[in-house]
């Protein structure tokens, strides 16, 4: 079976394209590596012992889909490609409507013309925004806050109605929370262009010693040490998800949302102490206000992934800290 992994070249989608390759799968990537590097190929390589097939261009390239498409039997696609920035999608708006939802839909125009209708959607919690309550199901409803959410908001609606319209496209729309971890091996791992939009770069560059101290942004949330709680995913369980809902799709499974997260909350503190506890390591670090549009408490409810997918995390978040650590200390300074 080919699969186009679109984006395959990034954090999330070169660790997705080990497990396919891993599994038996022929693989072709398309990046415009905006986010990556192209470096990550020779590692790959190195954990496989074989490499995706990969194409350096843009989704908004039709004729470059549409050559792709003739050239191969693509069964379906793994649709990663797109920005991720939630400040800089603020702050540009229309990029982030360029690339991730005219992109998108240029994709989806070739695959349609191809008979390609099978999809797995990179999304997002942030489609949900702040929610009512938590933890957060499928069926809350969306409420993004900033353009990147709206725009993965978008796409979903985008596929949801492809698959209205066309039953015989087949959607997964996964809904990831904090993605955290490398590959055991430390030779793939989270290579941030710029400054870091996650909390373990940074507390990978303190322990480093290219920061000085890590910033908690508030220490007076209603949580139990006062520093905001999210739901942390090691990377591994995040592409392994991306398996899951490819089988799903080759039984006709229709279109569904499914959250990617572990159920669990930790506290910032909890991910800091719980690094310098399992790499002995100490983080400088001071609390600062609050961002403006932070929540205090944002976890998943994953049991319709579970019950659907049959899928569930397996990480700890000491597995967690320990991957991130290890790639970060054999790779200083990314790829």
């Amino acid at each position: 079976m080919t699969i186009l992994v679109t984006g395959g070249a990034g954090y999330i989608g070169s660790h997705t394209v080990i497990q396919l390759l891993e599994s038996g799968n022929d693989v072709i990537v398309l990046d415009n590596l905006c986010n990556a590097n192209p470096e990550v190929f020779n590692r790959i390589e190195k954990i496989c012992n074989r490499r995706p097939a990969f194409i350096e261009g843009d989704v908004r390239n039709a004729v470059l889909l549409d050559t792709i498409f003739s050239n191969n039997q693509i069964d379906s696609v793994i649709h990663f490609a797109g920005l991720k920035a939630v400040g800089e999608s603020v702050a540009n708006p229309v990029l982030y409507y360029q690339n991730n939802v005219a992109g998108s839909i240029t994709l989806f125009e070739v695959m349609q013309q191809h008979g390609c209708k099978k999809v797995v959607f990179s999304s997002s919690a942030t489609v949900y925004g702040d929610p009512a309550s938590i933890p957060v199901t499928e069926s809350s409803p969306y409420a993004p806050a900033n353009p990147y959410g709206t725009s993965k908001m978008m796409v979903e609606n985008i596929l949801t109605d492809l698959h209205i319209s066309d039953n015989n496209w087949q959607v997964a729309l996964l809904r990831y929370f904090n993605p955290v971890g490398a590959h055991p091996s430390g030779l793939i791992g989270e290579d941030p262009k710029g400054i870091p939009n996650n909390l373990m770069p940074f507390v990978t560059q303190v322990a480093s010693g290219q920061l000085e101290k890590l910033s908690i942004f508030g220490g007076d949330y209603p949580t139990q040490d006062g520093t905001g709680v999210r739901d942390y995913i090691h990377v591994q369980d995040l592409a392994r998800g991306h398996l899951k809902a490819l089988e799903a799709l080759a039984e006709n499974h229709g279109c569904a949302a499914y959250n990617l997260g572990t159920g669990v909350g930790y506290s910032v503190l909890d991910v800091v102490n719980t690094f310098m506890q399992e790499n002995q390591l100490d983080i400088a670090y001071q609390i600062v206000e609050r961002r403006a549009g932070d929540v205090a408490e944002y976890y998943a409810d994953p049991s319709f992934s579970s019950d659907r997918l049959g899928w569930k995390a397996e990480h700890s978040l000491k597995d967690m800290v320990r991957d991130h650590w290890n790639w970060q200390k054999n790779n200083p300074e990314g790829y």
